[in-house]
């Protein structure tokens, strides 16, 4: 087994603005991209377990999160920009490609950088969010429809400013019921009302679970995820969702595209991505016609790499030793 090295963190230049990373081990580049809202610390687990099986592990703060920049300009958040902070980070690690893996928001990131740019990203892993290409209506028309007489999450942080007044006076408290509302150990009881809609009137936060941590996440993580939004704020990470109707339109051009690289899905069986997209999953033949491995983990949540970052790790180093064979 090859030496395990220490984490290293580093920032790069990405065409006049900058992307921190943590890197650990040597070998073929896996690129590790984190959702909303988390750090590249959501992948903690797999940095240690990646380079000990011989793969150069890279887990980056997305745009708008941590040390990476966090430009003013709520359209510096658009896909198009985020895959290019992902190429940037290939080209500026020295090599030619890589795999990318991504969680949550990230997941579609990496499979839009798999998509826009298939010379770089060999492979593509997705972690509870499936892919879905682009198609339908506006998403911000299909959102606001959602729920109705309670407003849809993605809706309400749509509106620059709105969530960060819940969340920024207390984003300790304020994430950790967010983290409890989406794992499998702590989420509200079937019938409870829904934390992924706001009441007139009302907020997320008081939809959250106030009892115990997930097992998954300790007070120190907490601390640290906190650390950093209180440094950095709500406003870049809040971003990426203030971009999907551009999104949309930015990528016409692949309307109902597959990415046609090998690809794996590992998604939670209490995960109301994996649940509330289950036509995506069902259209992969089509959509993801170089899937290997379609995985649902019984019994998990949203959180997958830190609520089960056993099976995420041996899934995920099965997968990237057969594609290297």
């Amino acid at each position: 087994m090859p030496q395990q090295d220490a984490l290293t963190h580093r920032l790069v230049s990405t065409g006049g603005r900058r992307i921190h990373l943590v890197e650990q081990g040597s070998g073929p580049l896996v690129l590790l991209v984190h959702g909303f809202p988390e750090s590249w610390y959501s992948w903690r687990h797999q940095l240690p377990a990646l380079a000990a099986a011989g793969y150069r592990a890279v887990a980056l703060d997305v745009r708008g999160y941590g040390r990476s920049s966090r430009p003013a300009d709520p359209a510096a958040y658009r896909m198009r920009e985020l895959v290019e902070d992902n190429v940037a980070v290939v080209r500026a690690l020295g090599e030619a490609s890589a795999v990318v893996v991504g969680h949550d928001w990230g997941a579609t990131i990496a499979a839009d950088s798999a998509l826009l740019h298939p010379e770089v990203f060999s492979a593509v892993g997705l972690l509870s969010v499936p892919y879905a290409p682009r198609g339908g209506p506006r998403p911000g028309e299909v959102f606001a429809g959602l729920g109705g007489e309670e407003e849809f999450y993605v809706s309400y942080f749509q509106q620059r400013g709105r969530a960060e007044a819940e969340i920024e006076p207390d984003v300790r408290g304020w994430l950790a019921g967010f983290y409890a509302a989406l794992s499998a150990d702590t989420m509200p009881a079937p019938g409870s009302p829904d934390p992924h809609f706001v009441a007139t009137g009302g907020t997320l936060r008081e939809r959250f679970p106030s009892g115990p941590l997930p097992g998954w996440l300790s007070e120190s993580d907490l601390d640290f995820y906190a650390g950093e939004f209180e440094r950095t704020g709500l406003t870049g990470a809040l971003n990426r969702y203030r971009n999907m109707d551009r999104d949309w339109e930015d990528l016409m051009a692949y309307h109902g595209a597959p990415v046609t690289q090998p690809a794996l899905f590992v998604g939670g069986t209490q995960d109301a991505s994996t649940t509330w997209l289950a036509d995506a999953i069902a259209a992969y033949p089509d959509t993801l016609p170089g899937l290997t491995g379609c995985h649902l983990l019984e019994g998990c949540g949203h959180w997958i790499q830190q609520e089960r970052a056993d099976d995420v790790n041996r899934l995920l180093v099965e997968w990237l030793d057969a594609l290297r064979g």
